[in-house]
Protein backbone atom coordinates (compact mmCIF):
# COMPACT_ATOMS: atom_id res chain seq x y z
CA UNK A 1 0.00 0.00 0.00
CA UNK A 2 1.61 2.97 -1.16
CA UNK A 3 0.84 5.17 2.41
CA UNK A 4 1.89 2.40 4.45
CA UNK A 5 3.70 2.92 7.96
CA UNK A 6 3.17 6.89 7.10
CA UNK A 7 1.08 9.31 9.66
CA UNK A 8 -0.87 11.94 8.32
CA UNK A 9 -2.95 14.77 9.22
CA UNK A 10 -6.57 15.57 7.41
CA UNK A 11 -8.04 19.24 7.84
CA UNK A 12 -11.91 19.34 6.97
CA UNK A 13 -11.71 15.76 7.35
CA UNK A 14 -15.78 14.95 7.73
CA UNK A 15 -16.92 16.11 4.78
CA UNK A 16 -15.90 17.35 1.30
CA UNK A 17 -12.36 16.93 -0.56
CA UNK A 18 -10.90 16.36 3.20
CA UNK A 19 -13.14 13.17 3.88
CA UNK A 20 -12.75 11.82 0.41
CA UNK A 21 -8.96 12.48 1.17
CA UNK A 22 -8.67 10.64 4.17
CA UNK A 23 -10.59 7.31 3.49
CA UNK A 24 -8.29 6.98 0.64
CA UNK A 25 -5.14 7.88 2.77
CA UNK A 26 -6.54 5.34 5.25
CA UNK A 27 -7.21 3.19 2.75
CA UNK A 28 -3.78 3.13 1.04
CA UNK A 29 -2.06 2.11 4.75
CA UNK A 30 -1.71 5.56 6.28
CA UNK A 31 -2.77 6.25 10.45
CA UNK A 32 -4.80 9.43 9.33
CA UNK A 33 -5.75 12.02 12.07
CA UNK A 34 -8.85 13.89 10.69
CA UNK A 35 -9.24 17.70 12.57
CA UNK A 36 -12.79 19.28 11.49
CA UNK A 37 -15.10 21.66 13.27
CA UNK A 38 -18.44 19.18 12.81
CA UNK A 39 -17.84 16.83 15.62
CA UNK A 40 -20.63 14.96 15.02
CA UNK A 41 -19.84 14.25 11.19
CA UNK A 42 -16.61 13.65 12.22
CA UNK A 43 -16.60 10.83 14.48
CA UNK A 44 -19.21 8.83 12.35
CA UNK A 45 -16.74 8.97 9.65
CA UNK A 46 -14.05 7.80 11.83
CA UNK A 47 -16.11 5.07 13.49
CA UNK A 48 -17.23 4.18 10.16
CA UNK A 49 -13.82 3.62 8.80
CA UNK A 50 -12.64 1.78 11.88
CA UNK A 51 -15.38 -0.76 10.90
CA UNK A 52 -13.48 -1.49 7.81
CA UNK A 53 -10.56 -1.73 9.16
CA UNK A 54 -8.65 1.77 8.47
CA UNK A 55 -6.69 3.47 10.84
CA UNK A 56 -8.61 7.64 11.44
CA UNK A 57 -8.60 8.98 14.61
CA UNK A 58 -11.21 12.68 15.16
CA UNK A 59 -9.93 15.36 16.90
CA UNK A 60 -12.20 18.51 17.00
CA UNK A 61 -11.14 21.86 16.06
CA UNK A 62 -11.38 24.91 15.12
CA UNK A 63 -9.59 27.17 12.51
CA UNK A 64 -10.80 30.03 13.59
CA UNK A 65 -9.70 29.83 16.98
CA UNK A 66 -5.81 29.82 17.79
CA UNK A 67 -6.25 27.47 21.29
CA UNK A 68 -8.51 24.71 19.79
CA UNK A 69 -5.46 24.39 16.85
CA UNK A 70 -3.23 24.34 19.50
CA UNK A 71 -5.29 21.68 21.45
CA UNK A 72 -5.32 19.90 18.04
CA UNK A 73 -2.03 19.59 17.04
CA UNK A 74 -0.95 19.12 21.06
CA UNK A 75 -3.74 15.49 20.56
CA UNK A 76 -1.99 14.38 17.22
CA UNK A 77 1.87 14.68 18.75
CA UNK A 78 0.85 12.73 21.61
CA UNK A 79 -0.25 9.60 19.53
CA UNK A 80 2.48 10.16 17.01
CA UNK A 81 5.93 12.65 17.87
CA UNK A 82 6.41 13.37 14.67
CA UNK A 83 4.15 13.08 11.73
CA UNK A 84 4.45 12.56 7.76
CA UNK A 85 1.92 14.70 6.04
CA UNK A 86 0.15 17.16 6.63
CA UNK A 87 -3.69 18.00 4.37
CA UNK A 88 -4.31 21.94 5.50
CA UNK A 89 -8.09 20.85 3.10
CA UNK A 90 -10.23 22.57 5.33
CA UNK A 91 -12.12 25.42 3.75
CA UNK A 92 -15.42 27.47 4.01
CA UNK A 93 -16.67 30.46 1.81
CA UNK A 94 -20.43 31.72 1.10
CA UNK A 95 -21.11 32.65 -2.49
CA UNK A 96 -22.27 36.21 -2.65
CA UNK A 97 -20.48 39.83 -4.16
CA UNK A 98 -18.07 41.71 -2.62
CA UNK A 99 -19.81 44.60 -1.75
CA UNK A 100 -22.64 42.39 -0.26
CA UNK A 101 -19.99 40.75 1.97
CA UNK A 102 -20.28 41.75 6.22
CA UNK A 103 -17.08 42.54 7.92
CA UNK A 104 -17.30 39.00 10.05
CA UNK A 105 -17.37 37.18 6.77
CA UNK A 106 -14.03 38.17 6.01
CA UNK A 107 -12.37 37.83 8.86
CA UNK A 108 -14.07 34.22 8.99
CA UNK A 109 -13.12 33.24 5.64
CA UNK A 110 -9.49 34.48 5.81
CA UNK A 111 -9.05 32.98 9.79
CA UNK A 112 -10.25 29.16 7.59
CA UNK A 113 -8.67 29.15 4.56
CA UNK A 114 -5.19 30.86 5.39
CA UNK A 115 -4.59 31.74 8.77
CA UNK A 116 -5.78 27.90 9.55
CA UNK A 117 -3.17 26.37 7.44
CA UNK A 118 -0.62 28.70 8.65
CA UNK A 119 -0.62 28.33 12.44
CA UNK A 120 -1.39 24.33 11.94
CA UNK A 121 2.10 24.30 9.39
CA UNK A 122 3.59 26.60 12.35
CA UNK A 123 3.30 23.96 15.00
CA UNK A 124 3.97 20.60 13.17
CA UNK A 125 7.02 21.92 11.76
CA UNK A 126 9.35 21.79 14.38
CA UNK A 127 9.27 17.70 14.85
CA UNK A 128 9.72 17.76 10.97
CA UNK A 129 12.49 19.67 11.13
CA UNK A 130 14.22 17.51 13.72
CA UNK A 131 13.66 14.66 11.84
CA UNK A 132 14.90 16.02 8.96
CA UNK A 133 11.63 14.75 7.20
CA UNK A 134 7.69 15.47 6.08
CA UNK A 135 5.32 16.80 3.62
CA UNK A 136 3.20 19.56 3.56
CA UNK A 137 0.60 19.87 1.27
CA UNK A 138 -2.57 23.09 0.77
CA UNK A 139 -5.82 22.90 -0.66
CA UNK A 140 -5.91 26.03 -2.42
CA UNK A 141 -8.11 26.59 -5.22
CA UNK A 142 -8.19 27.74 -8.81
CA UNK A 143 -9.98 30.89 -7.83
CA UNK A 144 -6.70 32.00 -6.24
CA UNK A 145 -5.18 31.83 -9.27
CA UNK A 146 -7.74 33.37 -11.74
CA UNK A 147 -10.09 34.95 -9.59
CA UNK A 148 -13.98 33.65 -9.09
CA UNK A 149 -16.91 36.38 -9.11
CA UNK A 150 -18.74 36.35 -5.67
CA UNK A 151 -15.99 35.20 -4.09
CA UNK A 152 -13.08 37.75 -3.92
CA UNK A 153 -12.13 37.52 0.03
CA UNK A 154 -12.35 33.89 -0.79
CA UNK A 155 -9.96 34.10 -3.64
CA UNK A 156 -7.92 36.41 -1.80
CA UNK A 157 -7.22 33.88 0.91
CA UNK A 158 -6.48 30.92 -1.48
CA UNK A 159 -4.09 33.02 -3.29
CA UNK A 160 -2.72 34.08 0.16
CA UNK A 161 -2.51 30.28 0.54
CA UNK A 162 -0.12 29.63 -2.56
CA UNK A 163 2.37 32.30 -1.85
CA UNK A 164 2.61 30.53 1.53
CA UNK A 165 3.19 27.31 0.21
CA UNK A 166 6.15 28.44 -2.20
CA UNK A 167 7.46 30.62 0.62
CA UNK A 168 7.32 28.06 2.81
CA UNK A 169 8.77 25.48 0.40
CA UNK A 170 12.29 27.34 0.08
CA UNK A 171 12.63 27.92 3.83
CA UNK A 172 12.27 23.72 4.06
CA UNK A 173 13.88 22.97 1.46
CA UNK A 174 17.53 22.73 3.57
CA UNK A 175 15.27 20.44 5.91
CA UNK A 176 14.07 18.04 3.24
CA UNK A 177 10.55 19.10 4.10
CA UNK A 178 8.08 19.63 0.67
CA UNK A 179 5.76 22.07 0.58
CA UNK A 180 3.29 21.68 -2.66
CA UNK A 181 0.03 22.82 -3.46
CA UNK A 182 -3.12 21.45 -4.77
CA UNK A 183 -5.65 23.56 -6.03
CA UNK A 184 -8.84 22.37 -7.01
CA UNK A 185 -11.65 23.75 -9.79
CA UNK A 186 -15.68 23.27 -9.15
CA UNK A 187 -15.92 19.65 -7.37
CA UNK A 188 -18.82 17.50 -6.76
CA UNK A 189 -19.01 18.83 -2.90
CA UNK A 190 -21.50 20.41 -0.22
CA UNK A 191 -20.55 23.67 -1.42
CA UNK A 192 -21.27 23.14 -4.87
CA UNK A 193 -24.56 21.20 -4.39
CA UNK A 194 -25.77 24.19 -2.02
CA UNK A 195 -25.25 26.36 -5.52
CA UNK A 196 -28.51 27.21 -7.69
CA UNK A 197 -28.85 25.12 -10.57
CA UNK A 198 -28.59 27.14 -13.22
CA UNK A 199 -24.72 28.18 -11.73
CA UNK A 200 -23.63 24.48 -11.61
CA UNK A 201 -25.02 24.59 -15.26
CA UNK A 202 -22.95 27.18 -16.33
CA UNK A 203 -20.23 25.74 -14.63
CA UNK A 204 -20.39 22.34 -15.94
CA UNK A 205 -20.33 23.99 -19.70
CA UNK A 206 -17.26 26.01 -19.00
CA UNK A 207 -15.10 23.01 -18.11
CA UNK A 208 -13.71 21.26 -21.30
CA UNK A 209 -14.44 17.43 -19.24
CA UNK A 210 -17.93 19.06 -19.11
CA UNK A 211 -18.28 17.74 -15.59
CA UNK A 212 -16.73 18.99 -11.93
CA UNK A 213 -14.43 16.90 -10.27
CA UNK A 214 -15.09 13.78 -7.58
CA UNK A 215 -13.56 14.50 -4.49
CA UNK A 216 -11.67 11.62 -4.82
CA UNK A 217 -10.07 13.07 -7.66
CA UNK A 218 -8.89 15.99 -5.50
CA UNK A 219 -7.43 13.50 -3.25
CA UNK A 220 -5.75 11.20 -5.31
CA UNK A 221 -3.67 14.28 -6.53
CA UNK A 222 -3.17 14.96 -2.66
CA UNK A 223 -1.97 11.71 -2.01
CA UNK A 224 0.64 12.18 -5.40
CA UNK A 225 2.17 14.95 -2.66
CA UNK A 226 2.34 12.63 0.46
CA UNK A 227 3.87 10.02 -1.75
CA UNK A 228 7.48 8.98 -2.22
CA UNK A 229 6.80 10.23 -6.09
CA UNK A 230 6.94 12.96 -5.33
CA UNK A 231 9.63 13.44 -3.19
CA UNK A 232 12.07 15.85 -5.54
CA UNK A 233 9.06 17.86 -6.30
CA UNK A 234 8.32 21.14 -4.17
CA UNK A 235 6.85 24.76 -3.96
CA UNK A 236 4.61 23.72 -6.78
CA UNK A 237 1.00 23.99 -7.14
CA UNK A 238 -0.98 21.46 -9.62
CA UNK A 239 -4.90 22.77 -10.71
CA UNK A 240 -6.98 19.57 -11.15
CA UNK A 241 -10.09 21.47 -12.87
CA UNK A 242 -10.75 19.34 -15.92
CA UNK A 243 -9.37 21.55 -17.91
CA UNK A 244 -10.79 24.88 -16.46
CA UNK A 245 -8.05 27.17 -15.74
CA UNK A 246 -4.73 26.47 -18.57
CA UNK A 247 -2.20 29.50 -16.92
CA UNK A 248 1.11 29.25 -16.16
Amino acid sequence: MEMADRSVIVTGGASGIGRATALLLAREGARVFVGDVNEEAGRAMAEEARGAGRNIAFHRLELTDPASVAAFAGAVHAAVPCLDGLVNAAGWDRIQPFMENAPEMWDRVIAINLMGGVRLARLVLEPMIAANRGKIVNVASDAGRVGSMGETVYAAAKGGIIAFTKSLAREMARHRINVNCVSPGPTDTPLFQAQPERMQAALIRAIPFRRVAAPEEIGQAIMFFLSARSDYITGQVLSVSGGLTMVD
